[in-house]
C-alpha cells in the first residue's frame, strides 16, 4: 500500500501532455503522483517513470490520499464539461486550502465561474495556459498561471523548475487574477493561427506561385530559420518539408488532406475580440481560412466551374522575389503579434488583468508554440520607461515595418494579379494602412446608418450628437 502524503504534486490526466510534465518534474526531483481511468496510460507512467520519484494511480481517493497537504492538483483534460466533472469528483475528497489546477485550454468564461465556485468552498484554484506541445511539457513549456496569486506561490518553485529557460529566465510568470492566466494562452493561440496561415500562404506562393519543387521550398524555410524569421513554426516548417516516411519516394506532406482541423482557441480569440471592439484581422482571416478549407467539395466544384488562372510570379527574378517574399513575411509576423498584444492590453484594461505585457513577450521567447525571435524586441519594446500603447508606436519596431513594407506591396499586388490566394498577407497590409490612417471613410459608414436607422452621428469640432432628415434633403 502506498505511503500517505508521500507525494508533493498531483495530475489528472495521463495523456500526452500530462505524463510528459509529470515526468519533467520528476526528473527535476519532485515527487509526483498522477491519476487516470485509462489502466494502460497509468502503466506507462510508471514504465516511463521507472526509477524517478514518479507514482500512477488508477484510484482517484488513493491518488488524493498519496499528495502532500496543502494538495496540489493540476488537471490536464479536454476543456468544457469534463473539467467541471473532475472537479466535482475532487471536491469530497479535498480539504479546505488544498489548490486545483486547470492547465488545459479552458474558455476564460469557465474559468471565471469555477474561480468564484471553488472561492465559496473554501478551495483554491488558478487556471494555467501551457503551451510548446509534447517536447516542451517533457522538457521545458511556457506556462502562463493566472487566478489565486497565494496559490500560485505555492507551487511557483516546481514550475519555475520544469519551464523553459530562455537567458537563464524562466519561461513561466504568474499572469494576472481570475481568468488572465487562461485568456493569455487563448490569445497566444490565436497568433499561433495567424503566423500558421501566414506560413500556408507562404507555400502556396513558393509552390503554385514560383513553382519551386519540394526541395527549393525547404531550402527557403531552413535559410528564413537562419535568420531574422527565426522561430519554432519556421523551423518545424523546414523539417515537415523534408520529412518522408520508411520506403517512401515523396513526401508525407503532400498525402495530407487539405483540410485543416482546430480546437476552438484561435475562434474564441476573434470573439474575443470583437465583443472587445478590437481588430485582430489576421487571426480572424486564419480562423475564416481553416473554415473554408474544410469545404472541400464546394471547392473542387468551384474549380471546375472557373478558368483557373496559371500564376507565374517573376519567374525571371526568383531571387528577388524571395527577398521581398522573406520582407513580406516579416512585416505580417509583426503585424499579428502587434494585434495580439493590443487585444492583450484592451483586455487587460476592461478585466482589471493588469497584465505585463513585457512580462508575457519574455515567457513567449522559449518553450511555447509561437516563439521566435521577434519576441525578443517585443520584450525590450513593452520593456521601456513608457509602455507604448501600440506595438507599432515603438521606434525599433516603425524601423522594420518601414524596412519591408516594400516586400509586402510587392507580393500582394503580384499574388493579386496571378490569382493566387493571400488573404492572410493582405490583411496584414490593409490593417496596416488602415491604422495609419489619420482620416478613415467611416464618416460615410455613420451618414448611412443615421440615413436609414436614425442612429445619429457626431461632428467634427463641435459638441452634441445630431440627426438629420436625409429624405428631404
Amino acid at each position: 500500500m502506498e505511503k500517505d502524503n508521500a507525494y508533493s504534486f498531483g495530475m489528472i490526466g495521463l495523456g500526452t501532455m500530462g505524463r510528459s510534465l509529470l515526468l519533467n518534474m520528476a526528473d527535476h526531483d519532485f515527487s509526483v503522483a498522477g491519476y487516470d481511468k485509462d489502466a494502460e496510460k497509468v502503466a506507462l507512467l510508471d514504465k516511463e517513470g521507472e526509477n524517478k520519484p514518479v507514482k500512477g494511480f488508477n484510484s482517484l481517493p488513493a491518488f488524493i490520499q498519496s499528495l502532500q497537504k496543502p494538495r496540489s492538483v493540476m488537471m490536464l483534460v479536454p476543456a468544457g464539461k469534463i473539467v467541471d466533472s473532475v472537479i466535482g469528483d475532487l471536491i469530497p475528497l479535498l480539504d479546505e486550502g488544498d489548490l486545483i489546477i486547470d492547465g488545459g485550454n479552458s474558455h476564460f468564461t469557465d474559468t471565471n465561474r469555477r474561480v468564484t465556485e471553488l472561492e465559496a468552498k473554501k478551495l483554491h484554484f488558478f487556471g494555467m495556459g501551457v503551451s510548446g506541445g509534447e517536447e516542451g511539457a517533457r522538457r521545458g513549456p511556457s506556462m502562463m498561471p493566472g487566478g489565486d496569486r497565494e496559490a500560485y506561490r505555492h507551487v511557483k518553485h516546481i514550475f519555475e523548475a520544469i519551464a523553459a529557460k530562455v537567458n537563464g529566465e524562466p519561461c513561466v510568470t504568474y499572469i494576472g487574477p481570475g481568468a488572465s492566466g487562461h485568456f493569455v494562452k487563448m490569445v497566444h493561440n490565436g497568433i499561433e493561427y495567424g503566423l500558421m496561415q501566414l506560413i500556408s500562404e507562404t507555400y502556396e506562393i513558393l509552390k503554385k506561385g514560383l513553382k519551386l519543387d519540394n526541395a527549393s521550398i525547404q531550402q527557403v524555410f531552413a535559410q528564413w530559420n537562419e535568420g531574422r524569421l527565426q522561430s519554432f513554426l519556421v523551423e518545424i516548417t523546414r523539417d515537415i518539408f523534408r520529412f518522408r516516411k520508411e520506403g517512401d519516394e515523396h513526401l508525407l506532406v503532400d498525402e495530407i488532406k487539405d483540410e485543416a482541423r482546430a480546437k476552438g482557441t484561435g475562434k474564441w480569440t476573434s470573439q474575443v475580440a470583437m465583443d472587445l471592439e478590437l481588430p485582430a484581422t489576421v487571426i480572424d482571416t486564419a480562423v475564416s481560412m481553416r473554415d473554408l478549407s474544410k469545404y472541400k467539395q464546394l471547392r473542387v466544384k468551384l474549380s471546375e466551374l472557373f478558368t483557373p488562372v496559371q500564376p507565374n510570379l517573376s519567374e525571371t527574378e526568383r531571387d528577388n522575389f524571395l527577398v521581398s517574399l522573406e520582407q513580406a513575411f516579416y512585416f505580417s509576423m509583426i503585424i499579428t503579434y502587434a494585434q495580439g498584444m493590443h487585444l492583450l492590453a484592451k483586455a487587460s484594461a476592461d478585466y482589471n488583468y493588469s497584465l505585463d505585457l513585457a512580462g508575457i513577450a519574455r515567457i513567449w521567447r522559449g518553450g511555447c508554440i509561437i516563439r521566435s525571435a521577434f519576441l525578443e524586441k517585443i520584450y525590450k519594446a513593452f520593456n521601456k520607461d513608457t509602455v507604448p500603447e501600440h506595438l507599432l508606436l515603438d521606434e525599433d519596431v516603425q524601423t522594420l515595418i518601414t524596412e519591408t513594407l516594400p516586400g509586402i506591396r510587392k507580393v500582394v499586388s503580384e499574388c493579386v494579379q496571378a490569382g493566387v490566394a493571400i488573404p492572410a498577407f493582405a490583411s496584414s497590409l490593409s490593417y496596416f494602412d488602415t491604422i495609419r490612417s489619420e482620416k478613415m471613410p467611416s464618416n460615410l459608414i455613420q451618414a448611412q446608418r443615421d440615413y436609414f436607422g436614425a442612429h445619429t452621428y457626431e461632428l467634427t469640432g463641435k459638441e452634441g450628437v445630431f440627426h438629420t432628415e436625409w429624405a428631404e434633403a
